[in-house]
């Protein structure tokens, strides 16, 4: 078993029912942690709910550049990430590993509106990821590292435990991750999703980032978009985890993770 793990609700902030969902699962125990779309129409509300005990200081950052419009200028006009209306729609290829330097540093000016649009609404992230994960795209990684580095605070790795990564996918993942720790200084070990800790691939030590997105079944049971048929998440994390703390990412910082 991982000697801790943090159960992250990515998506606080899309809508009501999202933020009433995601508050009940941390009430009820079975999240640790999430992270806020700060474009999206809830976020406001979001950032209010963020203040309750069971939630403070585990509210991450989940940058968005694929849904919604921007926070900042500049994005709108590279039409690799913006329609001509100002709209995310991004067309950069999950292989590319680069970007040019007007694209580059249109992505840190979002970063940094989405992170100040953050402070302005009384939140403090506590770390950092990415809507549909755009930061497991090689350039926009390094630029999304970077700046956690420069904030203080993690970072979380592309996936790294599940049956389906193959020998090149592997190799580019830990390619990635390795360059994602050395830039931010601070990530969990492994991050798998529900299916894959119901296939049995929860590690045997280190920090474990369970990413989650919550759904309700009940009035106290939850569960996950990873999950098939109505299957409960509390269920499956309660029997696969069972004594392993649950922690905030403010525990990468306490123990800095090792190369995986």
């Amino acid at each position: 078993m991982p000697s801790q793990v943090i159960v992250n609700a990515d998506d606080f902030g899309l809508s009501v029912h999202t933020n009433a969902v995601i508050l009940h699962a941390f009430q009820a125990g079975l999240i640790s942690s999430a992270t806020a779309m700060a474009n999206m129409p809830a976020f406001a509300a979001a950032c209010v709910l963020a203040q309750q005990p069971a939630l403070c200081g585990r509210v991450g950052l989940h940058f968005n550049l694929t849904y919604g419009r921007p926070l900042s200028e500049a994005i709108k006009a590279e039409p690799r990430f913006c329609t001509a209306t100002g709209e995310f729609e991004l067309k950069l290829k999950r292989r590319a590993l680069r970007l040019s330097r007007r694209e580059r540093e249109a992505v840190a000016q979002e970063l940094q509106a989405q992170w100040k649009h953050c402070l302005d609404q009384g939140l403090m992230p506590s770390h950092l990821d990415s809507h549909q994960h755009v930061h497991n795209i090689w350039p926009i990684g390094e630029v999304v590292a970077r700046f956690a580095h420069e904030q203080g605070v993690p970072v979380r790795l592309a996936r790294n435990l599940g049956h389906n990564i193959g020998p090149l996918k592997w190799l580019f993942k830990r390619l990635l991750n390795q360059r994602l720790r050395r830039l931010s200084g601070a990530t969990a070990d492994y991050v798998c999703t529900p299916a894959d800790l119901k296939a049995g691939l929860a590690p045997r030590e280190g920090v474990l980032e369970v990413v989650a997105h919550p759904s309700a079944l009940g009035g106290h049971d939850f569960g996950d978009a990873y999950l098939e048929g109505g299957e409960s998440l509390k269920a499956l994390i309660d029997s696969r985890l069972e004594h392993v703390p649950r922690v905030g990412y403010g525990a990468c910082l306490a123990s800095p993770a090792q190369l995986a």
